[in-house]
C-alpha cells in the first residue's frame, strides 16, 4: 500500500484507478481494514492502486476534501472522485463497492 502526503496526493490520484484510505494512527477501524486493503491491492494488481493518507500528519488534504471520519475511503478514476465510503467494511462489501469502477 502506497503512503501519500499533502504534497503527493494530487499526482497520485491523477492517473488510473486509485483507492485512498484516509486513516489515523489512533484509529482502530483503520487498523482493521488495512490488511483487507492490502489483500485487494495484491489481487487487483495493475488495475487498482491502493494508498493511504494519515489525516493527522496531512491535515490540508483531509480538510480540503471534507474528510470528517477515519477510515474514509475515496475511489478516484483519472483524478475524479467516483465513489466514497466511511467506516471499516468486510472484504466482500469492499469488492462489491469497487467492482463497478474496475
Amino acid at each position: 500500500m502506497r503512503t501519500l502526503t499533502d504534497e503527493t496526493f494530487a499526482d497520485a490520484v491523477g492517473e488510473g484507478t486509485v483507492l485512498v484510505e484516509f486513516s489515523a494512527v489512533w484509529c482502530g477501524p483503520c487498523r482493521m481494514v488495512e490488511p483487507v486493503l492490502e489483500q485487494i491491492a495484491v489481487e487487483q494488481g495493475d488495475a487498482l492502486t491502493v494508498a493511504k493518507l494519515d489525516i493527522d500528519a496531512n491535515p490540508r488534504t483531509a480538510r480540503d476534501l471534507a474528510v470528517m471520519a477515519a477510515p474514509t475511503l475515496h475511489l478516484y478514476k483519472d483524478g475524479a472522485l467516483v465513489a466514497q465510503a466511511v467506516g471499516a467494511k468486510p472484504k466482500a462489501h469492499l469488492m462489491a463497492w469497487l467492482e463497478p469502477h474496475l
